[in-house]
């Protein structure tokens, strides 16, 4: 098992350029088997979980090969799945692979629009509560397919001789049901009509990419999309936006470590409220163009409401806050001055690494698997070194930058969940400053 040996105390400076977006790429490289043609992605990042789904196209034929971007930190992938390996796809080995990578159920739907059928396992990833499936699989009974569960092989069987467009209201705005249902629907007889569809930007990315490769959606940026079937798309070329999640982390760690950090071509547009939030913190975050740049932060003072009742920050579906920064937002909280009052109402499992911060010396009360209050150290009182374990990705970032922050050396276990969704990070962030070895 691979660690992290992080030195804590060290100031951080410079310029550091977010990854491409990982929920992003997942859903768009998926979108290249709606195609026997060449599709080519732009600014995929070079992450486990990216890595490991573009390894299983390759397995059941899909020819990838990386080209020359025209930019020399953006990985540029062109992809054809001309000739897939139908029996491969109903391989026991296919479904184990499947299992383990959570980002493989968004094969359904591709798969179950051009081939008619699909089989999968339920698939893996972070151990942060109940994920269900129901959406995705309510939404392809809509569109007329079939599906049931062996239990020996404890796999999915779906499929469909026609898709058919039909009226559709999901019973939660699902940001990969509402990919997989999009990319089951392009090619569905009639008119297919999504309401309660998630509209993030990155649902709003594989949308304009299948409208180029010949798709016809409508709506995009809603939560009511249209969908008018087509016969057959064609290649196109698309360029992956800036993770967000990313950018705000790298945020939190300027807040917390910061000597003046500039975050570059953020594309602030789709970032949401994200700056917002951490200005709720009371950090500077200030915009420059494209760019955001994040002073040092001597003391930052936690906003009130109107009201004056303490500050109360909750994850909720775009364009609200997502859930995945929610972590690094209550680390920055625990050194701000004032008291914040948590509540992640989406899953019921990713405050619990909150365990760790309190054993670092942090004033968090757990009040119960959804909510929490973090009173701010106002830096008076700096966060010991520990030995944790990254329990999913987005905890471990907001480990990491615990550790960045606190007196001592650290470890930190199980980092093969941070690099499940950040890039080399050890290496981008020892480059502004940092001191962080991989053990």
């Amino acid at each position: 098992m691979t660690s992290f040996k992080i030195e804590g105390g060290h100031l951080l400076s410079g310029t550091i350029t977010p990854q491409g977006a990982k929920n992003e790429a997942l859903q768009v490289v998926c979108a290249t088997l709606l195609t026997c043609e060449e599709v080519t992605i732009h600014n995929i990042p070079d992450i486990r979980d990216v890595n490991n789904l573009i390894q299983l196209l390759k397995d059941i034929g899909v020819k990838v090969k990386k080209t020359e971007s025209g930019q020399p930190t953006a990985n540029s992938f062109t992809f054809q799945a001309d000739e897939l390996d139908l029996n491969y796809l109903e391989s026991d080995e296919f479904v184990n692979k499947c299992s383990q990578l959570r980002g493989s159920v968004l094969m359904i739907g591709p798969l179950l629009a051009r081939m008619g059928k699909a089989v999968i396992a339920k698939p893996g990833g972070d151990k942060i509560g109940r994920r269900r499936l129901d959406t995705h699989f309510l939404g392809f009974e809509k569109l007329g397919a079939k599906f049931h569960h062996i239990p020996d092989r404890n796999v999915y069987e779906i499929g469909a001789k026609r898709l058919k467009g039909t009226y559709m209201l999901l019973d939660e705005a699902s940001v990969t049901g509402t990919a997989n249902i999009i990319m089951a629907a392009v090619f569905a007889e009639g008119t297919t009509t999504i309401y309660n569809a998630a509209c993030e930007p990155y649902i709003q990315q594989l949308c304009h990419l299948l409208n180029r490769m010949g798709a016809n959606i409508s709506g995009i940026g809603s939560n009511l999309l249209t969908i008018i079937g087509v016969k057959e798309l064609h290649g196109a070329e698309h360029r992956l936006l800036p993770d967000m999640i990313e950018v705000g982390s790298f945020i939190g760690m300027a807040a917390m470590v910061g000597d003046g950090i500039r975050i570059k071509d953020v594309s602030l547009k789709n970032l949401g409220i994200i700056p917002d939030a951490f200005r709720r913190l009371g950090v500077k975050v200030e915009a420059d163009g494209d760019d955001l740049y994040i002073p040092r932060q001597k003391h930052y003072v936690v906003d009130s409401f109107i009201d004056g009742t303490i500050m109360t920050i909750a994850d909720a579906p775009w364009p609200g806050l997502t859930p995945d920064l929610l972590s690094v937002l209550i680390v920055v909280a625990s050194q701000a001055r004032g008291s914040v009052l948590f509540h992640q109402k989406m899953f019921e499992s990713r405050l619990f690494f909150v365990d760790r911060l309190i054993d670092m010396g942090a004033q968090i009360i757990l009040c119960d698997p959804h909510r929490a209050v973090v009173v701010g150290h106002d830096r008076k009182l700096t966060l010991r070194a520990s030995r944790m374990s990254s329990p999913d990705i987005r905890a471990g970032i907001a480990l990491l930058i615990a550790a960045m922050s606190a007196n001592g050396t650290s470890t930190i276990s199980n980092i093969e969940q941070i690099d499940r969704g950040y890039e080399h990070i050890e290496d981008r962030l020892n480059a502004l400053g940092a001191c962080i070895k991989r053990v």
